[in-house]
């Protein structure tokens, strides 16, 4: 049965100044990452996903399957409005040979538990036999999807959760009431990572694992491996390095800056984002100085 387990960042989209696709440092991105890491999890919402159309999306999924490593794997953000382009986007992850799919709860309008069954029942409908996960992210999706949701989903074919609400106590709960040998939880941040393995979690995307992917898979094999005091001194080293990225506005943001700043490669976030200033960047700069990582 196909799980989610090791390091799978929540991958950028590159995009040129004039915002269009940037496909050649997409390329070099997926390049960069694929052997550092054991997925990519592309088009969310460090991907821009919602800022694309789908011919982009899909044209996004088509490189990194291509520039990947046969062991990658590759997660697809397929969430919209609405169930019929998320469909059209999962069937084509599918069948240009990605691993599975993921979707936020639609959104822009609230939505009721009977609404959001009906979505994913839908979904799951058409992409049977491929992996297909919720993606819980309620800052952005605009609201909560509850417990009694991802039951019903359980049962109707989920493969499991991709679980973005920074809470402990939540991600606990989930793995009492739903997690067994066909459906896993993966935490959405790195913020958490030690915390949630303890409560049995497998895999984990983390923002900063597109720039410090090496930080990243340290913590996890220290953590997977027993090393409890040093997994806590990276989880602790980490979650410093994510208050220096606040220094950009958003973590999503200073991504793009440190993979300039690290000399990974110069790309911009597409409008109506700003990418950092100037100022922002050398900031963060220091911070990473300060921090010993660069």
């Amino acid at each position: 049965m196909f799980r989610l387990k090791g390091v799978i960042p929540p991958m950028i989209t590159p995009f040129k100044e004039n915002g269009e696709l940037d496909e050649k440092n997409l390329q070099k991105l997926v390049e960069y990452l694929s052997g550092k890491v054991n997925g990519l999890f592309i088009c969310g919402s460090y991907g821009c996903g919602a800022l694309m159309s789908l011919e982009e999306r899909k044209r996004v999924a088509e490189i990194v399957k291509k520039y990947a490593s046969p062991e990658t794997t590759i997660v697809v953000h397929t969430g919209t409005t609405n169930a019929r382009d998320t469909i059209e986007l999962s069937l084509h992850a599918r069948d240009i040979g990605c691993d599975a799919a993921a979707a936020v709860g639609p959104y822009y309008y609230k939505y009721q538990d009977a609404d959001l069954i009906r979505y994913y029942e839908s979904i799951l409908k058409e992409t049977k036999d491929f992996p297909f996960y919720a993606y819980h992210n309620p800052g952005f999706q605009g609201y909560e999807t509850s417990l009694k949701v991802f039951k019903a989903l359980k049962e109707a074919g989920l493969s499991g959760i991709k679980d973005a609400t920074f809470d402990v106590m939540k991600y606990a709960t989930y793995q009492r009431e739903l997690a067994d040998e066909n459906f896993d939880i993966a935490s959405g941040t790195e913020a958490i990572w030690v915390a949630s393995h303890a409560l049995g979690c497998e895999a984990y995307i983390p923002g900063i694992g597109n720039v410090y992917p090496e930080l990243c898979t340290e913590m996890y094999r220290q953590s997977m491996e027993g090393e409890k005091e040093a997994a806590l001194q990276s989880q602790f080293r980490i979650n410093k390095l994510r208050d220096v990225m606040y220094m950009a506005r958003s973590t999503q943001l200073a991504i793009y800056a440190i993979a300039e700043i690290r000399g990974i490669m110069t790309t911009y976030p597409r409008a109506p984002f700003i990418p950092a200033t100037a100022q922002e960047k050398e900031n963060i700069a220091q911070g990473l100085r300060e921090l010993g990582i660069l």
